[in-house]
């Protein structure tokens, strides 16, 4: 006897979807028996790796950092100024002088600015004559102090640069790409809490490094003293030309109290060589370096190989798994609407 029943084929769909849901549920034992299954494949992607993560370790040169603990050595000026301020305001700003408040900036935080600025550091590159040993050092000759230079980038024999490079740069690096690479190697930081300034420079040579901070710190102090000399003066200069103008005693006498406000501050930078920073723990030159972490790399580098082998493990054999359930439950399918029993 024949019975013919029909069948809706959605309901083989939805039962072949069920199975393969089931089959899809992720099993730990199942990770753990594929993980193991490629496990040679695993150890020698994450020996390839460890190799290689040894090997760029042990290339990359030594870098010392060398730094600085310094104080703000300018708290002390411009009180008298702030005094006058609060004093004879009023009649100085008859005379057109504006006396300024409390709302100038720091000078400190002023000194930092410029020590960061592309100006200084670009004048600090060409005085000090330190161009190569910043573009073009390669390693440290530890035996002899001495910077090893690039051959490809910078021919000491010679003092000039042969590296090759696009338009529009040239070979001997501009002034522009010398403070980018410049801004890597210096950092320059301000405690909140003590006002205290760190300045430290990190390069392949311990003894640059040392210098070049002893450099800063002289050179900021310099720069900020000849600004406020050379402002003291153009002040000096328009108050004495006030004094001629004006016939009214009190004015006159604000403008005489300015005049040695601006004479004390130019003794004062001139009797000082630590004009904004006061040196309170000098830079040394390092004995170990700070750079690079060389355990770190090779521990990161293996980590990284081994899971790298296990997804590629367990990708694949996912990926084989959906190609073989695919085309199992395609063959599954019903071709017609209905079935015979």
């Amino acid at each position: 006897m024949n019975t013919q029943i029909t069948k809706n084929p959605n309901t083989y769909q939805s039962d072949a979807r069920f199975s393969r849901v089931q089959e899809d549920e992720i099993d730990l034992r199942e990770l753990f028996s594929v993980i193991w299954k490629g496990k040679w494949f695993i150890i020698v992607i994450t020996a390839v790796f460890a190799v290689a993560s040894v090997g760029f370790a042990i290339l990359q040169p030594n870098i010392y950092k060398s730094e600085a603990l310094l104080a703000p050595a300018s708290e002390e000026q411009g009180g008298g100024l702030s005094a006058l301020a609060s004093q004879f305001g009023g009649l100085a700003s008859l005379a057109g002088v504006n006396l300024g408040g409390k709302g100038g900036a720091d000078k400190t935080q002023l000194a930092i600015e410029v020590l960061k600025s592309r100006q200084f550091t670009s004048e600090f590159i060409q005085k000090h004559n330190i161009l190569a040993e910043l573009m073009a050092a390669k390693k440290w000759d530890r035996d002899n102090d001495k910077i090893i230079y690039d051959p490809e980038l910078y021919n000491e024999k010679t003092n000039t640069w042969v590296r090759d490079v696009k338009p529009p740069f040239k070979p001997e690096p501009s002034m522009q790409e010398a403070y980018k690479e410049f801004s890597k190697m210096i950092a320059v930081n301000k405690d909140k809490e003590t006002a205290m300034v760190t300045i430290s420079v990190e390069h392949l040579s311990p003894t640059l490094a040392q210098q070049w901070v002893t450099w800063l710190i002289e050179d900021i102090n310099k720069v900020m003293k000849e600004r406020d000399v050379a402002e003291a003066n153009r002040s000096s200069e328009f108050l004495n030309k006030q004094i001629a103008l004006t016939n009214v005693a009190d004015i006159k006498t604000v403008l005489y109290k300015l005049i040695e406000e601006q004479a004390k501050t130019i003794m004062f930078a001139e009797v000082r060589d630590e004009y904004v920073f006061k040196t309170i723990d000098p830079a040394l030159a390092p004995e170990e370096k700070s750079k690079p972490k060389r355990a770190l790399i090779c521990v990161l580098g293996t980590m990284l190989g081994g899971m790298l082998g296990i997804m590629v493990v367990l990708v694949r054999y996912f990926m084989r798994k959906d190609q073989n359930l695919d085309s199992r439950y395609s063959k599954k399918l019903p071709v017609g609407p209905t079935g015979t029993v």
